[in-house]
């Protein structure tokens, strides 16, 4: 099934990963380095063109801890775009408790591995707009599988049968985290993201390998995803966003000004 072509405005998003309530960047999961405090950034971002932000509490499900309400509700309050908001979500508590900090979309990600019902729940409870899956996804020798607690822990599912079944549940949104690419600037995962976008028909984000600004051009003219995702890049002003989206729109592909 190939989900045809929509005529909308290409989103882009700026990723906050959060450790001890600062933001980080690694390489493949690994070796992160500090950034800056999450809410400057996402105050910059959300004055600087950003369609969306999103928060990962990175360690909250691998130190089996709840999310960082304190720096949400910080990040929440210097942001006027969408904010989606991911780490340590489990249950319809960590859920109701991350909307109510300032969230408008909630990531799950093992928690849904750990129980697959709560995509359903949430998506009832909430609405499918508020539903994301985010998928960490590797290659591995045989096939793309999922991975867990911050890439952590290999799983034996499939990666375009767990988005088939997101999508069945009510998940509202896919995020594709490609751990291959990420942070190895050297082009989005197109192989991995076709193979999504083929298989769904709900909005796919692409997150793991923004170097450039031909790696986006690149990603909206092979791909059929909604909205790509990147840190490092915008992190370390390698280019703004504003650049970005005018050279998206020399390239014709539509965005957001």
């Amino acid at each position: 099934m190939r989900r045809l072509k929509k005529m909308l405005a290409k989103r882009i998003i700026p990723c906050l990963d959060v450790r001890n309530g600062r933001v980080v960047k690694g390489k493949k999961f690994e070796n992160l380095i500090d950034i800056d405090e999450p809410a400057n950034l996402a105050a910059f971002y959300s004055e600087n063109g950003a369609d969306e932000l999103v928060f990962y509490d990175i360690t909250a499900s691998s130190d089996g801890r709840a999310l960082f309400c304190n720096v949400l509700e910080e990040v929440a309050a210097n942001v006027f775009i969408p904010l989606t908001v991911g780490g340590g979500i489990n249950n319809l508590n960590d859920f109701d408790r991350v909307l109510r900090c300032g969230a408008d979309k909630v990531s799950i990600n093992s928690g849904a591995v750990a129980n697959p019902s709560i995509i359903s729940q949430a998506a009832k409870l909430y609405g499918n707009q508020c539903v994301v899956l985010s998928m960490d996804v590797k290659l591995t020798d045989s096939g793309y599988k999922i991975f867990t607690k911050g890439g952590r822990n290999q799983t034996e599912i499939d990666a375009v049968e767990w988005a088939k079944f997101a999508q069945d549940s009510g998940a509202g949104e896919i995020v594709v985290n490609s751990i291959d690419t990420d942070g190895v600037k050297r082009g989005f995962d197109l192989p991995l993201l076709n193979l999504i976008c083929e298989a769904v028909d709900i909005p796919v984000v692409a997150s793991g390998g923004a170097g450039s600004i031909s790696d986006f051009i690149t990603l909206f003219k092979n791909t059929n995803v909604d909205a790509g995702l990147g840190a490092s890049v915008f992190h370390f002003n390698e280019f703004s966003i504003k650049e970005l989206k005018n050279e998206l729109r020399n390239n014709k592909i539509e965005v957001r000004m």
